[in-house]
C-alpha cells in the first residue's frame, strides 16, 4: 500500500517548470560528455537520515511525522520502513541507495540476535532491489552509537568490543555482497581521541590498521569484489578523528600498506570542518587516484558543526563536478545523499521536496561544469600560468635530472628570475559567473 498515493514518480519537466514535485535540472538520459546524467551522478538516498531521521537535536525530541514507523525497534517495523523506502527510491528515480546496518536493523540483546534480525531484513531489501531494479551504493556498519562503542570501535581500548566491532563488520560485509553493494565505507564516528592524557594513540592506529587488513582479507574470503572507502572527518563527536582529512586517510593508508585496498567517500561538511573546501578535497584525492565517491550535502557556515543540509549552491556543485569530471568521475561510487531535512521541516513530502532540489543542484553543477571544460578558457590559463615548466630547465627539474648545485649555476649565469605573472583570480571568479 502506497504512503504517498498524491506523488507520482517524479519527472524532468525542464528549467521553467515551476512544479516543486518535478526535476527542473536533472534529465536522467541527458547526454554530458558522452555519457548520461545518471551514470555521471550514480545518485544515492541514505537509509539513516531519510528513514530513520527524526528531527531531534540536542534541545529537543523529534518533529518528524512518520505514519508508516510505529516508533519501535521491532523487526515487523523495520520491515514497514523497506516498504516505504523503496517507493520514496521510485518515484524520486534514485538508481542507488545507502545504508548502515543499524539503520535497516534492529539490534538484537546478543549478536546472534542482531545477525537473525539482519538476515531477515537483508532478504526483503533483496526481493525489493529485485523488484525495482534499485541498487545497493554502499553498506557500512555502525559503530558508534552504541555504548560499547564510547571508547571507539577498531581503535578501543576493550579488547571484547573490538572483537564485536569485527564481528559486525564480518556480517555487513556478507549482507552487502548479498545484497550486490558496489562499495563498502569505514566511517570511523569515534575512532579518535577526546584526551591524549589517557591514549596510546600508536597502539590504536597499530590496531585501526589491522581492522582494515582484516575487512580486506575477508573480502579477499567471501568474493566481495566492491570498493572499500573511508570517509574523512576531522571532529564530533570526539574532538580528533584519525580520518580527519584526505590527506590524513592517505598518509595512514600509504604507512600501513592499505592504500592499494582503499579510495575515500568524500563529504562537503566534513571537508568545511576539517578547513577545507570540498573542491580541494576531491582534487587532493583525484590526483593521487583515490577518489572514490562523495556524500552531497552542505553544512551552515556560521554553525561549526555537521548539520548534513541539502545542497542548494551551484557554485558548489559546479565545483564538485569540475573535479569528478577532471579526474575521470567516480566509478563505482556515486552522489550520496547524506544530508537530511530540517528540524522544522517535519511532513513526509518535504523529503521529496529536499531530495528533488539536491538532485537538481547537483545536475545543474554538472552542466555548468561541462561547459566551463567544453569553452576550455579555465584548462587553458592553468596550462599557460605553468608554461615555464615545459620549458628544458622545468623538465629537467621534474625528471629528477637537476640539482642544488645545477640549478645555482642556472641563476648565476641569468642573474635574476624571470618576472611573474598575475594570477588573474579575479578575472575568473568573474569567467565562472559568466556559467550561472
Amino acid at each position: 500500500m502506497t504512503q504517498f498515493p498524491e506523488i507520482n514518480r517524479i519527472e524532468y519537466e525542464g528549467p521553467q517548470s515551476k512544479n516543486p514535485l518535478a526535476f527542473r535540472w536533472y534529465n536522467p538520459s541527458e547526454m554530458i560528455e558522452g555519457k548520461s546524467m545518471q551514470d555521471h551522478l550514480r545518485f544515492s538516498i541514505v537509509y539513516w537520515h531519510t528513514m530513520r531521521g527524526t528531527g531531534s537535536d540536542p534541545f529537543g525530541p523529534g518533529t518528524a511525522v512518520r505514519p508508516w514507523d510505529d516508533g519501535t525497534n521491532s523487526v515487523d517495523n523495520a520491515l514497514r520502513r523497506v516498504e516505504v523506502a523503496f517507493e520514496i527510491f521510485e518515484k524520486l528515480q534514485a538508481p542507488y541507495y545507502a545504508f548502515h546496518d543499524a539503520d535497516v536493523s534492529p539490534e538484537g540483546e546478543t549478536l546472534a540476535e542482531s545477525h537473525s534480525n539482519f538476515d531477515r531484513i537483508a532478504k526483503s531489501l533483496q526481493e525489493h532491489q529485485e523488484k525495482t531494479g534499485i541498487k545497493l551504493l554502499w553498506g557500512t556498519a555502525n559503530m558508534f552509537s552504541n555504548p560499547r562503542y564510547m571508547h571507539g570501535a577498531a581503535t578501543t581500548c576493550n579488547v571484547d568490543v573490538y572483537a564485536y566491532a569485527a564481528s559486525q563488520v564480518k556480517k555487513c560485509l556478507e549482507v552487502t555482497k548479498m545484497l550486490g553493494g558496489e562499495n563498502y565505507v569505514f566511517w570511523g564516528g569515534r575512532e579518535g581521541y577526546q584526551n591524549l592524557y589517557n591514549t596510546d594513540m600508536k597502539r590504536e592506529l597499530d590496531h585501526l590498521a589491522r581492522f582494515f587488513h582484516m575487512a580486506v582479507d575477508y573480502a579477499k574470503e567471501i568474493g566481495f569484489e566492491g570498493q572499500f572507502l573511508i570517509e574523512p572527518k576531522p571532529k564530533e563527536p570526539t574532538k580528533h578523528q584519525y580520518d580527519s582529512d584526505a590527506a590524513a586517510c592517505l598518509n595512514f593508508l600509504r604507512a600501513y600498506d592499505l592504500l592499494p585496498h582503499f579510495k575515500l567517500n568524500l563529504e562537503t561538511n566534513h571537508a568545511t570542518l576539517a578547513g577545507h573546501t570540498m573542491m580541494h578535497e576531491l582534487d587532493y584525492a583525484g590526483h593521487q587516484g583515490a577518489l572514490g565517491s562523495i556524500d552531497a550535502n552542505t553544512g551552515d557556515l556560521l554553525l561549526g558543526w555537521d548539520t548534513d543540509q541539502f545542497p542548494t549552491d551551484y557554485y558548489l556543485t559546479a565545483q564538485c563536478m569540475l573535479m569528478i569530471l577532471k579526474h575521470g568521475g567516480l566509478g563505482s561510487g556515486g552522489v550520496n545523499f547524506d544530508a537530511k531535512v530540517r528540524r522544522e521541516s517535519f511532513e513526509p513530502i518535504d523529503l521529496f521536496y529536499a531530495h528533488i532540489g539536491g538532485m537538481d543542484t547537483f545536475a545543474r553543477g554538472l552542466k555548468i561544469a561541462a561547459a566551463i571544460r567544453a569553452e576550455g578558457v579555465l584548462e587553458n590559463f592553468v596550462k599557460e600560468r605553468y608554461s615555464s615548466w615545459d620549458g628544458e630547465l622545468g623538465q629537467q627539474i621534474e625528471q629528477g635530472q637537476a640539482s642544488f648545485a645545477s640549478l645555482e649555476k642556472y641563476m648565476l649565469a641569468k642573474g635574476q628570475a624571470a618576472p611573474n605573472a598575475s594570477g588573474r583570480q579575479e578575472m575568473l571568479e568573474n569567467l565562472i559567473n559568466r556559467y550561472l
